[in-house]
């Protein structure tokens, strides 16, 4: 039983440590993005605002409206209310 408490611990310590690799790599992203967004024109901005949104209408129709919901609730994010 022991033996199978310390497979399950090193298991979790595992996915949590993959779990933050993949949190920093979003967050690189995220700041990425954002210094690419301030560099453009208002007009290239709003193009590109225009064709995600496009993106995401199709793309809503394949997704549940939950997770539709929670991923235009971050591009909304990214898009109008990026990282300082």
């Amino acid at each position: 039983m022991k033996h199978l408490i310390a497979e399950l611990l090193v298991k979790l310590a595992e996915k949590e440590e993959e779990s933050k690799e993949l949190l920093a790599q979003v967050e690189a992203l995220e700041i990425v993005v954002t210094a690419i967004l301030r560099k453009l024109e208002p007009t290239q901005q709003n193009e590109i605002a225009a064709g995600i949104e496009s993106a995401m209408q199709k793309a809503s129709m394949d997704a549940s409206h939950d997770d539709a919901q929670v991923l235009y609730g971050y591009i909304n994010k990214l898009l109008n209310h990026p990282r300082v």
